[in-house]
């Protein structure tokens, strides 16, 4: 379900994510080279796979479907108590609403790097409660449950990203050179550039 969600959002938008893309390395390649700044791959490809993601997430929320129905719910836990546990609505709905922001948590939780889960919380809470007045204006609906799994996803993307901290100090040396996250950076590129070329109909995977 959520690779048919990933292949949809990319179906729809990998023309101007490839426009996107290609600008922003230029620019960064002549910024780095005019400030005659050190470049860190690894670095670099974290940053703009975290610009696309959170570009194609709000996308993604802000996408207006034929069947989409315009509401109002400010009952915390209202609607997540409709959906029956393990069925296909809860795991879309619920699961899929609290994935969404972990990997946004971890990513604010990256660049900030708060001592405590308080910046994380309130930059997740405000946003996802844009996203939500947004979302009620376009078409949509306005959902305070919608607020509280982000919310929740956001605080598990800082846990997590305390954990890869965590871990990340205690690798052997050996695992923290930079050509160690360059190569994985380069093996997640290839990768992701022919699931691109599967999804633009280039090639059949």
């Amino acid at each position: 379900m959520f690779l048919n969600t990933i292949k949809s959002i990319l179906s729809d938008n990998w023309p101007i994510l490839i426009i996107f893309i290609i600008t922003m390395v230029l620019v960064r390649f002549f910024y780095l080279r005019a400030h005659r700044e050190r470049l860190s791959f690894y670095k670099e490809f974290f940053m703009l796979l975290s610009i696309c993601y959170i570009f194609l997430l709000f996308q993604l929320l802000t996408k207006v479907e034929m069947n989409s129905s315009s509401g109002f719910n400010i009952i915390p836990f209202q609607e997540i108590f409709r959906y029956d546990v393990g069925s296909r609505l809860f795991i879309f709905n619920v699961v899929g609403n609290i994935m969404a922001f972990v990997l946004f948590g971890l990513i604010i939780s990256f660049y900030i790097k708060p001592k405590s889960v308080l910046p994380p919380f309130i930059i997740s809470l405000l946003v996802s409660a844009t996203v939500e007045f947004v979302q009620l204006n376009i078409g949509r609906s306005f959902d305070v449950d919608d607020i509280i799994l982000n919310v929740t996803g956001g605080i598990i993307g800082f846990l997590l990203y305390i954990g890869l901290s965590a871990i990340q100090k205690h690798l052997p040396k050996i695992f923290q050179k930079d050509g160690i996250y360059n190569t994985i950076s380069l093996l997640i590129i290839i990768i992701m550039l022919f699931y691109l070329l599967s999804v633009m109909g280039v090639i059949n995977l």
